[in-house]
């Protein structure tokens, strides 16, 4: 899949746990879990904005699009 998903390098730079994220965006582990590994096929942008005031960062910190050429 070209949409790369960089939520664990974020997280480790912020120095957040998944269950702390969880907890801030109001998420349950599971789908933070499915999210943070690149296995979602969709993401809500109220989800993404959530994430990225939890984290202090930008959608483009979290996603990451590479050419599969």
């Amino acid at each position: 899949m070209p949409i790369i998903v960089n939520l664990n390098v974020m997280m480790a730079k912020r120095k957040v746990s998944l269950n702390e994220l969880s907890e801030r965006v109001d998420l349950t582990l599971s789908n933070l879990s499915i999210l943070k590994t690149g296995k979602a096929k969709a993401i809500r942008f109220s989800t993404l904005e959530a994430i990225c005031r939890a984290l202090d960062c930008q959608p483009a910190d979290i996603l990451e699009y590479v050419n599969d050429k």
